[in-house]
This record gives C-alpha cells, sequence and structure tokens, in this order.
C-alpha cells in the first residue's frame, strides 16, 4: 500500500461511532425541535412518565389530559396516550389526578438530583423542598454571617 491508499482509506469504526452518535442524539433534538416549536423550555434533563391503567379512572375524569401544558397526554382508545417527546415532567397530571399512586414520574434535574413522585403530596413535598432552599441561599446570599445581618440592621437605628 502506498501512502496515498493510507490517505484515502476510511475508518470504519470512526464512521460507525459517529453514526451510532447520530442516532442516539437524534430523539433528543427531535424533542428539543418540538419543544421549542410550542415555546416551552426543557428542566429536567431526562425523566419517563408511567400510567398505571389498572387505577386509572381515564374518560371518567380526564383531568391529567385537561392539566397537561404540553398536550403529552391524550385520550385513545380505552386509555390514556402518552407522547414521550413532549412530557416535560412539570407535575400537573400527577396534581390533578384523581387516584393517588396512578401516574409515576421520574425525573433528573440539572444538576443530576433524581425525583420520583406519584401523587399531589409528593409534589408539594418537592417543590416545597426547593422554594425552601431557594429562600435559604437568598437570605445566606444577603447576610453571609450573623454579624453582617446586625451590623446591616443595628447602622439604622
Amino acid at each position: 500500500m502506498s501512502s496515498k491508499d493510507n490517505e484515502q482509506s476510511v475508518n470504519i469504526f470512526n464512521l460507525l461511532e459517529e453514526a451510532s452518535e447520530d442516532q442516539e442524539n437524534a430523539p433528543k433534538s427531535r424533542r428539543t425541535e418540538l419543544l421549542e416549536s410550542i415555546g416551552v423550555k426543557e428542566c429536567f434533563k431526562e425523566g419517563n412518565l408511567k400510567i398505571d391503567m389498572r387505577t386509572c379512572r381515564g374518560i371518567e375524569c380526564n383531568l391529567c389530559v385537561k392539566a397537561c401544558p404540553t398536550n403529552a397526554l391524550y385520550w385513545k382508545a380505552g386509555e390514556i396516550g402518552i407522547v414521550e417527546d413532549l412530557c416535560i415532567y412539570c407535575t400537573a397530571c400527577v396534581t390533578n389526578c384523581m387516584v393517588d399512586d396512578c401516574i409515576h414520574v421520574n425525573r433528573m434535574r440539572q444538576d443530576g438530583k433524581t425525583e420520583s413522585f406519584s401523587n399531589p403530596k409528593d409534589v408539594l413535598n418537592i417543590q416545597q423542598n426547593i422554594c425552601s432552599k431557594k429562600r435559604r441561599d437568598k437570605v445566606k446570599a444577603r447576610y453571609p454571617t450573623v454579624d453582617a445581618y446586625f451590623k446591616r440592621h443595628n447602622a439604622n437605628k
């Protein structure tokens, strides 16, 4: 083989690796494209949504379908259907479901923290914890120490 042949040869393993990466990223890019088209920002790295069809009241309530901001849930032939590419794991379906533990959501935040919930109480606990942390962070940013607090508020007297 000459050096000219080596320049024209193709490494099949690199091509296969690139093709597999493109296939792995294709669903993610489709999801991103769909969410951008309806003006929704994705807040979670990944997640999944499952509905227990044995406990779901389906046509009797349809509350989860009505509550879904992206129309990821829909009524299909006797049960609730899910369009995974549209689901943003926002908790609206769980908080509006009339049956506890019917809808199960698992999601991963951008910081890598995983959350799981299946009833409104779980959702409220998660949201309260998030809000409490944000409040603590704001107070700590404003008053990094107890002395900083007293210095700021005693100076006004």
